[in-house]
């Protein structure tokens, strides 16, 4: 299953990290499913407030914190530029789906890296 959102389905997550060749093109693959299955998942459990928004996006944000791992296996990490971009989308995929209020921290708060 596909998100269903225009606004998402528009938008090239992750794109400043393709951009980079310090990050594999394998592993930002993976960090692209985790925020399309974090789409997928809002629009299939429509979160009527922010807990239960930052309940999902906190899940996926463990993803993040596992595909660090393997990013470190590539030498390479999740650092500052990539975690500014990842933490962006997660704020547009919060604003995509009506929750524009969204504290960008909350939103990434189980974060490790």
């Amino acid at each position: 299953m596909s998100p269903t959102n225009q606004q998402v389905a528009d938008h090239a997550f992750l794109r400043g990290l393709y951009e980079d060749g310090h990050f594999p093109d394998h592993l930002v693959d993976e960090g692209k499913a985790i925020l399309l299955r974090l789409c997928e998942r809002i629009e299939a459990e429509r979160p009527t407030g922010l807990a239960a928004l930052y309940a999902l996006t906190q899940a996926a944000t463990e993803e993040f914190n596992t595909l660090d791992e393997k990013f470190h296996a590539a030498d390479s990490e999740i650092e500052t530029v990539a975690r500014e971009l990842i933490a962006d989308d997660f704020w547009f995929v919060a604003s995509a789906y009506g929750f524009a209020e969204a504290d960008g921290e909350e939103l990434i708060a189980t974060r490790d890296w």
